[in-house]
């Protein structure tokens, strides 16, 4: 699903995440929890990550990832985490950080700012697509005309406020690719983001 066609040129850049049915990734007080993935869920998820060569980083999230590597309590819960650590362990990580003085993980280099031009060229060189990750880093990136598309798990939830999943004020139109719906009431869709 991930690696790009025979003809295409580009790798994509994708912005995955859960998400509360009213738009948000974390409720007002940083919490995530409701979002957890059952194993069917977890299963689909790591196949779309599978295919993903390189991940950019906020720094925050960068921070709550590095666990699938440096605690392996958190892989040991069930196989599906086994398998995303594996996964996110052999990607190739960028993380935008000017405080973050070093990496605590392999594969991976730290940027000191966001800028799109290195981003473009990423995508062309690129072999596998690339995942951003965190609602901020990708708000620069959707503004930037970078995203090229939308992948979001939507929970059975709504939280009222929080860190939204998309960033106030951005217009754009998307085309509806995939949609599949899981027994624990949360629904994948895949958009490819067309432009305003």
């Amino acid at each position: 699903m991930y690696p790009p066609g025979k003809g295409d040129t580009m790798a994509r850049l994708i912005y995955c995440s859960f998400a509360s049915l009213d738009g948000y990734i974390a409720d007002e007080n940083g919490d995530f929890g409701w979002a957890v993935p059952d194993a069917r869920v977890h299963a689909f998820a790591n196949e779309l990550q599978r295919g993903a060569g390189t991940h950019l980083y906020g720094r925050r999230l960068y921070e709550a990832m590095t666990a699938w590597e440096t605690d392996p309590d958190l892989a040991g819960q069930s196989p599906e985490a086994r398998e995303f650590a594996l996964d996110w362990q052999a990607a190739d990580k960028i993380v935008y950080s000017r405080a973050l003085a070093s990496p605590v993980t392999a594969r991976t280099r730290i940027e000191r700012e966001f800028t799109a031009e290195p981003v473009r060229e990423l995508k062309i060189t690129a072999e596998r697509d690339l995942i951003i990750g965190g609602a901020e880093l990708a708000a620069h990136a959707l503004r930037a005309g970078l995203v090229d598309e939308c992948q979001v798990f939507v929970c059975p939830m709504v939280v009222g406020a929080g860190k939204r999943y998309l960033p106030e004020r951005l217009r754009t139109r998307l085309d509806l690719l995939e949609q599949r719906g899981f027994g624990n009431g949360m629904v994948y869709l895949r958009y490819r983001v067309t432009g305003s």
